[in-house]
């Protein structure tokens, strides 16, 4: 059984270890990328691709349909996604402050999907923008790890 841990223990590893995550690259069939306005730090109150950290003794498979319903409010599968590489993210502050740094490994993957198949949460973002590729990497606004998604395409 996969749980979230203890915010202690977890606040101990994200102290000492990196986490490994799998953020998801979402477009329309026009090309353009979903981005949510993140609540919770790291890269608090920046817009940034839809994603989530794999938990322990979870498969990258089930990790994917977990994420891809939390985050998207539809559960999707590998196989319905194109790796686009494994990339670093390193913050200033974590999830409870600013007393230490995160470090996540991330594990990219794109999608394109209709908008109306889609049942966006608001619990770890507090709204959601379809941006064109273009006005995206010119927003101050977009965080600088999201932007690099999208410079090698």
């Amino acid at each position: 059984m996969i749980t979230r841990l203890e915010p202690s223990l977890f606040k101990t590893i994200v102290a000492n270890t990196p986490l490994i995550s799998i953020d998801l690259i979402v477009l329309d069939s026009a090309g353009r990328a979903l981005l949510g306005q993140r609540q919770n730090r790291p890269a608090q109150s920046c817009w940034f691709v839809p994603g989530g950290r794999i938990f322990k003794d979870e498969s990258f498979e089930e990790a994917f349909r977990r994420i891809s319903l939390e985050e998207l409010g539809v559960q999707l599968t590998l196989a319905a996604a194109e790796f686009c590489g494994v990339y670093e993210h390193f913050y200033d502050d974590n999830f409870s402050g600013v007393e230490f740094s995160t470090h996540y490994v991330v594990h990219a993957y794109k999608l394109t999907l209709d908008p109306e198949l889609l049942d966006l949460p608001q619990i770890q973002h507090s709204a959601y923008k379809w941006f064109c590729i273009d006005s995206l990497l010119n927003s101050y606004a977009v965080h600088q790890f999201t932007k690099n998604y999208f410079y090698s395409r």
